[in-house]
């Protein structure tokens, strides 16, 4: 397995990995979580992928897409900022130029490969592929809305997360929204034996000049 980052995608295998990404969204959030979102021809997405973000992609041997996570700059629009501020204590973020957005995160836990207990490993590879690629770009805490049983697996994996305000019900979810560190240290811990990210970014779009001068 490895991780994979895509952003605006130039070729057809790129644009496949990313179908398979939204069909992989709809049958966690809609299938198994049985969130209130938006299914088209079998897959799930939002206002947001139409911001051009970064896309974490866990990909297996075959080219299956075991899992992702989607990343945005916390400057801009923001899902927590625009749809869940009731999880925010001020009802608002106030975020800076070194915080980045992590959403639309999930894992087929059905694929190969599970190192421990409850954490599969592309879970693992995902959070440390968070964490490297937002230090690379120069950013320093990532911030996410998320659910309660998210929130415990994250302290399980060594990841634990500052709360940004009390949980609340959404739907048949009870959410939370939080801060996550990105450091070296936290990285080390996370990154499981096989990991491995692959940039893609200087065939995807032109680096701004903030991420040319950060350096992992």
């Amino acid at each position: 397995m490895k991780i994979v980052v895509l952003h605006m995608p130039n070729d057809q295998v790129e644009r496949a990995l990313l179908q398979k990404m939204f069909s992989l969204r709809a049958c966690v959030f809609r299938g198994r979580l049985n969130w209130d979102v938006t299914i088209v021809a079998g897959e799930e997405r939002d206002e947001f992928d139409e911001l051009d973000p970064h896309y974490l992609l866990a990909v297996g041997e075959r080219d299956e897409v075991l899992g992702t996570a989607r990343l945005l700059p916390a400057i801009g629009p923001t899902m927590l900022g625009r749809k869940f501020p009731m999880l925010l204590t001020q009802g608002r973020l106030e975020p800076h130029s070194r915080m980045v957005e992590s959403s639309r995160f999930c894992v087929d836990t059905r694929s190969p490969g599970r190192p421990t207990g409850i954490l599969h490993d592309a879970t693992l590879s995902l959070f440390a592929a968070i964490i490297e690629w937002s230090m690379r770009h120069g950013y320093e805490e990532i911030v996410t809305a998320t659910d309660i049983r998210f929130e415990r697996l994250l302290r399980h994996a060594g990841w634990p997360m500052k709360r940004l305000g009390e949980p609340q019900l959404i739907g048949n979810v009870k959410s939370i929204a939080g801060i996550l560190p990105a450091d070296a240290n936290s990285f080390e811990r996370l990154r499981p034996p096989t990991y491995r990210l692959e940039e893609r970014l200087a065939r995807s779009a032109p680096r701004s000049e903030h991420e040319q001068r950060s350096q992992f």
